[in-house]
């Protein structure tokens, strides 16, 4: 008797709009120092992070603009800020990677997805450069031509 195991999608959130517009250079995985009703938010898939960015200060990773949206059974004595600054937990040398890497010109922190590790969040960012828009035209026409080839295999298969 063979059980099959379920695989269960851990995505909270994805950031889309990053991989278009940046080239992802390195990825790191970050925890993320969340509130109680925070939780239950991202539980309930009330989470956002297509404009957030990461912000380096005091030798401390911070995640901005991430909307995490209360649900309606939270506690109405809760203050309650959808776009808080939210600490990034990395070691120090990550931290350190990524203040060298942001100090380079052209070179920034982006989020790139927020997930579920067993039971904590987790945060993928990434050292990404900005494309330029033939750049981005270029991905564009890569995109479609390998939906083409993908349409004509599957009519050839057929």
């Amino acid at each position: 008797m063979t059980k099959k195991t379920k695989k269960l999608d851990n995505t909270i959130a994805q950031n889309k709009r990053a991989r278009f517009d940046f080239n992802i250079d390195e990825k790191f995985e970050a925890g993320l120092s969340l509130q109680g009703w925070e939780v239950k938010s991202l539980r309930a898939g009330k989470g956002q992070i297509t404009d957030c960015y990461v912000f380096l200060k005091d030798g401390e990773a911070w995640l901005l603009n991430a909307q995490i949206q209360p649900i309606n059974t939270i506690s109405t004595h809760t203050v309650v800020e959808p776009n808080r600054q939210r600490k990034l937990l990395l070691n120090r040398k990550e931290i350190h990677k990524l203040q060298i890497a942001t100090e380079q010109k052209g070179h920034t922190v982006v989020a790139l997805a927020l997930y579920w590790k067993r039971h904590m969040v987790k945060c993928q960012i990434a050292i990404a450069s900005g494309k330029k828009q033939h750049d981005k035209r270029q991905a564009e026409k890569q995109r479609d031509w390998n939906k083409q080839k993908q349409r004509i295999m599957q009519d050839s298969n057929r």
